[in-house]
């Protein structure tokens, strides 16, 4: 792997750590919609980090979720759970963002902090043995 995509994976880890370091104080401060997006995007720089470890990009969120799961997901590298997090994620952020009223609640918001914490998790002992 080249040094420069070996950066730009390390650079997605890091915002993905930030993104869930505060995605953890904003649900703890009861704000679980902005809990929830910033949960979703530590998932996201992670699969980003994970689409570049195969030398791909996605244009699109919708992209990431999709190329996460033909690449990861559909091989076997990753179980369907993580398919299902990165993709629950998604869609419980664009509510949290877009819907003026919102089905974002304490529960919704837990479980989202943990997924992402178990998706980057997993993301980072996958990069870390492929190096």
């Amino acid at each position: 792997m080249e040094a420069a995509t070996k950066a730009l994976i390390d650079g997605y880890l890091q915002k993905a750590e930030k993104k869930l370091e505060v995605a953890g104080k904003l649900f703890n401060s009861g704000d679980y919609d902005d809990a929830v997006s910033r949960a979703y995007y530590a998932a996201f720089h992670t699969a980003q980090a994970l689409l570049l470890s195969e030398g791909e990009t996605a244009e699109s969120h919708k992209g990431v979720v999709t190329l996460f799961g033909l690449l990861f997901v559909k091989t076997g590298k990753f179980s369907k759970n993580l398919g299902k997090y990165l993709a629950n994620l998604k869609d419980d952020r664009e509510s949290g963002d877009y819907e003026i009223f919102s089905y974002i609640d304490h529960e919704t918001a837990e479980t989202a902090v943990n997924e992402a914490r178990e998706f980057l998790r997993q993301g980072r002992l996958y990069l870390e043995n492929i190096r």
